[in-house]
């Protein structure tokens, strides 16, 4: 098997899969965001600031509450991701929640061959970047729909935390991005007693990879965070050390779990 050219169609299969699962999960907790809860974390919120009126393309949008969420505050938000299925429960939540966000199935790279527009802001978060190849291509698409002056808001876990083995005990993979990292699961992240078997492909991209990428695409970075906790519950052995704040507990506070930028195009 060739990874590098099987890898959508599997990352796609998982996908599907999973969102049967996280659409009834306490993780995403639908009930509480239906009746208004802002899925958005103090991370992403920071960067972003006051949205409304502007028009915001969120790419790699799962199944669409961060997206709601930006409609919510009073963007026109567009949402696209590669999974039919978490694009059908994305339109059926946003009918739901009675706003009007679109959602686009579309592969990311494929997204500027199907959507003719440019946009005030750019948002991606949270587990995207290492289900793509290229990282320099992925810069190019979020620089292709940026207006001039328009702004890039990411947030996203560190390249760190994907150097452990699932159980954080040693250091399994490259910082850098090497070889197409091959697992198979059982469950998922939201809910850990799924009873679904997935398949993955994923690469890890640096830091520095995805300031370069940036910067080649014509985005110039003016922040950079780094944060020693996940805003989620979604690893092994973690340990809440405030409301919403997880760490690993055998590792303390000791490694970058997320990392945040914003960035404005030339």
């Amino acid at each position: 098997m060739k990874p590098d050219l099987d890898y959508l169609e599997i990352n796609r299969a998982s996908w599907n899969k999973r969102t049967d699962a996280h659409i009834d999960s306490e993780f995403y907790d639908n009930p509480s965001f239906i009746k208004g809860r802002n899925s958005l974390n103090s991370i992403e919120l920071g960067l972003l600031g006051d949205v409304k009126g502007l028009k915001i393309l969120h790419l790699q949008c799962h199944f669409g509450q961060d997206s709601i969420s930006l409609s919510r505050m009073g963007a026109e938000v567009t949402g696209i991701d590669f999974s039919e299925n978490a694009i059908s429960q994305a339109k059926a939540l946003a009918n739901t929640c009675r706003t009007n966000t679109r959602f686009i199935q579309a592969d990311l790279y494929e997204a500027p061959n199907l959507l003719k527009e440019q946009f005030d802001a750019v948002f991606t978060s949270y587990g995207t970047i290492g289900w793509l190849p290229d990282i320099d291509q992925w810069a190019q698409v979020v620089g292709h729909f940026l207006k001039p002056g328009g702004r890039f808001v990411y947030a996203e876990f560190h390249p760190v935390v994907w150097m452990f083995d699932d159980d954080f005990s040693f250091v399994k993979y490259n910082y850098f991005k090497a070889e197409p990292i091959i697992e198979s699961e059982e469950g998922t992240y939201a809910d850990k007693e799924a009873e679904i078997q997935t398949k993955c492909i994923t690469w890890n991209h640096s830091l520095s990879a995805v300031y370069a990428a940036l910067t080649q695409a014509g985005i110039h970075l003016n922040v950079l965070q780094e944060f020693n906790y996940s805003p989620y519950n979604c690893f092994s052995g973690t340990k809440e050390i405030e409301p919403g704040k997880f760490i690993i507990e055998k590792l303390g506070d000791k490694i970058p779990m997320v990392y945040a930028l914003h960035g404005i195009k030339s």
